[in-house]
Parts: structure tokens; sequence; C-alpha cells
């Protein structure tokens, strides 16, 4: 048969467990000598009520965590917000330092991010945004020539040059616009802070920053946002508005139109 190991670090009283088995236990006995099942029947106790917590945690975080947010007038109306915080956040890679940053800005103003390892947490008006940490693609630049049928990055996109009179979609995902307004190559790229527009069927120009706060638009979405500029003149914002100045008139003879593919929709 295998031959019995003795461990010799089971009588070491430096590590704190022998030291409890060896010396506090035994002390306790002599003041208690059913002291031995008392802290049995506490650990059982505990177990029994880790279960409760465990059990009302997982009922609180479904509640509070939808999608990618976490509730804030929930998580205020809870009587532990730093505890919930804490069950949600740890599996995601958050340590208990700046899960505890998260807790005390409840009541900050929005816009302050919080960075995990694989993940973000951004404080929003009505939300806690849990997203993955974003692709460093803000500075990217993609070019549309004259003869660009399509593109694939950053957006999938369908472009083409046709003369009118054409049937102008009034949808979102498509731009339609004076093509002989244009000049070439045509830019996308993220917004930038200063950026401005005239919206469409409006004359006065409008920030791009006012434009997203009119929407309602979280910070999430603010930051996926693509602009196409003919120069320095701002022609759409990708899905969202075009702008006046490149509107289809009377005097249109050619038009330039994009449309977005449905998986960017």
């Amino acid at each position: 048969g295998i031959p019995a190991i003795f461990d010799g670090s089971n009588n070491d009283d430096r590590f704190l467990r022998n030291a409890i088995r060896l010396r506090v236990i035994p002390l306790l006995e002599q003041l208690n000598p059913s002291v031995k099942e008392a802290i049995h029947r506490t650990s059982q106790h505990l177990t029994e009520a880790e279960k409760v917590y465990t059990s009302a945690i997982n009922e609180q975080t479904a509640s509070l965590f939808q999608g990618e947010e976490i509730n804030i007038d929930a998580l205020k109306r809870n009587p532990s917000p730093s505890s919930l915080l804490y069950e949600i956040l740890t599996p995601l890679g958050f340590n208990s330092s700046v899960i505890g940053d998260i807790a005390e800005s409840l009541n900050a103003t929005p816009g302050k991010q919080f960075l995990g390892d694989r993940f973000r947490v951004i404080k929003d008006r009505e939300a806690f945004l849990v997203t993955a940490l974003p692709e460093t693609e803000t500075t990217s630049i993609y070019t549309i020539e004259e003869d660009t049928p399509s593109l694939t990055k950053p957006l999938s996109m369908e472009i083409r040059s046709l003369e009118m009179p054409v049937a102008i979609e009034k949808n979102k995902s498509t731009l339609t616009v004076d093509r002989d307004l244009l000049h070439f190559p045509l830019l996308l790229r993220r917004w930038q802070a200063g950026d401005w527009f005239i919206p469409f069927g409006m004359k006065g120009r409008k920030k791009l920053s006012d434009f997203f706060t009119d929407r309602k638009m979280n910070l999430r979405d603010k930051e996926e946002v693509w602009v196409l500029l003919s120069g320095e003149d701002l022609v759409w914002i990708v899905g969202e508005r075009p702008d006046n100045r490149f509107r289809v008139t009377e005097k249109t003879k050619r038009v330039l139109q994009i449309s977005i593919c449905p998986e960017n929709v």
C-alpha cells in the first residue's frame, strides 16, 4: 500500500490554522467543554446564511444589471449598494479599490470612467454603463474616393453616384446628397469635440455635443459615432442626420448615395 506521509507543518503553530487548533481551541475547551460542537453548529449556520445571501444577491443583481447597464436609482434604494456593486463587478475583473470609487460616485455628475482589466464602467445620468475596453481606433481616418464603390471598415457601406431624378430614401441609414457640392476624397472619422454642422432642414449651426444631448444619447453611444466630411465641412453624422448644406435641391444634377449595410444599423 501507499506509505503514510507525515506533514511536519501540521504541528508548526507558526501557521494560523495550527495555532488555532493546537493552542486556542484547547484553551476554549477548558472554559466550555462543548466548544467544538458550538463551532461546528456556528459553521453550519454560516453556511446556510451564505446560501440566503447568495440567493438575495442573485435576485437583486438580475433586476439591477440589465444588458450592459446598472440602474443607479435602483442601486441607491438598496440597503447596501457597495455590496451589490462588488458582487456584480468582481467577476468582470474590477478590484475592490475601483469598486469603492464607483460606489462613491453614485451622486456624482455623469462622465467619469472607471477602468478594470477587460471592462470599464462609465457613469451616465441614469445608469452605470459596463462595456468592454474600446479598441484604439479613435484617431483612424478612412477615405472615400470619387470611384469608391463600397467600404468594409470601419462600417460596411455601399456608395453610388446617380443621375437625377432619384427617389430619396427617408431613413437614417441612407444618405443622399448633391454630389457636385462635395470635395473628394471624403473623410470618415470619429466625431471630435468642437465638431458642428447645420442640421438638415435648419439654418443655424449646432455643435454635435449639443445635438447628442438633445437626442439623450448616452456616453457609450456617443463614442460609437462616425462623421463624414467634405474638406472640413461635416456632411453626415453617420446613421443620424445629414448637413443641410449638401441637400438635394431642384438644381441638383447628380447625387451621391451612401447606404449603411444592415449589420451596422
